[in-house]
Parts: structure tokens; C-alpha cells; sequence
């Protein structure tokens, strides 16, 4: 199955159907996304104790750029937790969490 982030990549005119936004505003939110949480893991990691290793931990199952079409395709479509979590292949505790975290970067 195809997921929505790969199909916005093989056809860029369906981001406005799929998620409220042209192509150009998508990757120019992603960008913002991408920096905003870059900054927010600069901040955690000065004030952070550390005990291991970087890059020690749980790799994160969606990249940012994902992450915003999950947000955004939820707030479009408005699907529940559990189709958005079959529709980018995550549980749909994860995807909740993803939403409400996606949705603090990008705003």
C-alpha cells in the first residue's frame, strides 16, 4: 500500500486535494517543521543530562517531512487515529502522539 507522503512525492498536484495546501507550501512548511525542531533538540540537548551515548535510543518511525503530511492530511480529512495509523503503516497511539507533537513544530 502506498502511502499518502509517497504519493504527494510521485504527484505533487494532489497535495491540494490530499492536504488543503499546494506542493510549494507543503515543502516550505516542511522546512519550517525541520528547523523548528531542530532547535527544540539543540535546547534538550544543552539543558539535558546525559548517561549515553548520541544516538542512543528509539529512532523516530516517521521523518519530519511525514510527520507534517500526517498532521496536515488529519486536519483535512479529519480520519480517526486508527485509519491515519494504517494509512503511514504506525499504531495509532503513535500516530495521536505524532499529530499532537507535529502540531506544536509547525505551529
Amino acid at each position: 500500500m502506498i502511502s499518502i507522503f509517497d504519493d504527494i512525492q510521485k504527484y505533487p498536484r494532489r497535495a491540494k486535494q490530499l492536504l488543503g495546501i499546494n506542493y510549494e507550501q507543503f515543502t516550505d512548511l516542511v522546512n519550517y517543521a525541520k528547523k523548528s525542531h531542530e532547535e527544540e533538540q539543540l535546547k534538550f540537548e544543552q539543558r539535558k543530562v546525559r548517561i549515553h551515548r548520541r544516538g542512543g535510543g528509539r529512532k523516530e518511525l516517521l521523518s519530519i517531512s511525514e510527520q507534517v503530511c500526517l498532521c496536515l492530511f488529519d486536519l483535512r480529512q479529519i480520519p480517526t487515529f486508527e485509519v491515519l495509523g494504517i494509512m503511514f503503516g504506525i499504531s495509532k497511539t503513535l500516530s495521536n502522539d505524532t499529530f499532537h507533537k507535529s502540531e506544536k513544530n509547525i505551529t
